[in-house]
């Protein structure tokens, strides 16, 4: 689990310190055929994919409202990806968000095939 801060709790967002800390923790559902990041055990967003062969598509990346704009869309990712390079899986970023994150992070841009980067 990582630490992380966020607006929580349907605090409004205003001036000054409103931010709280929380415990992010990231896992694979594949009965619902995503990942899921979790806020002190709440579900705070998803990343959608579809399995076949040695190939995980990501097809969809959200975030509840409260928790954007502070990294948890990026960790979940960044785990996701995580988990399919331990697993061997070829990475296909249909999800704008993947796309863009790992573009950001060329680390990771060997897990994608040559032809969908």
């Amino acid at each position: 689990m990582f630490p992380a801060f966020a607006r929580y709790r349907n605090q409004p967002a205003a001036r000054g310190d409103n931010l709280v800390a929380v415990e992010l923790e990231v896992t694979d559902n594949p009965a619902e055929s995503r990942f899921e990041i979790r806020a002190d055990g709440e579900l705070a967003g998803f990343a959608l994919y579809h399995l076949r062969g040695g190939q995980i598509a990501f097809t969809h990346t959200e975030t509840d409202d409260r928790f954007r704009g502070h990294g948890v869309a990026g960790q979940l990712v960044r785990e996701a990806l995580d988990a399919a390079r331990e697993r061997q899986l070829a990475v296909l970023p249909y999800c704008p968000f993947v796309k863009s994150w790992i573009a950001g992070h060329p680390e990771y841009a060997d897990l994608v095939p040559p032809g969908h980067r």
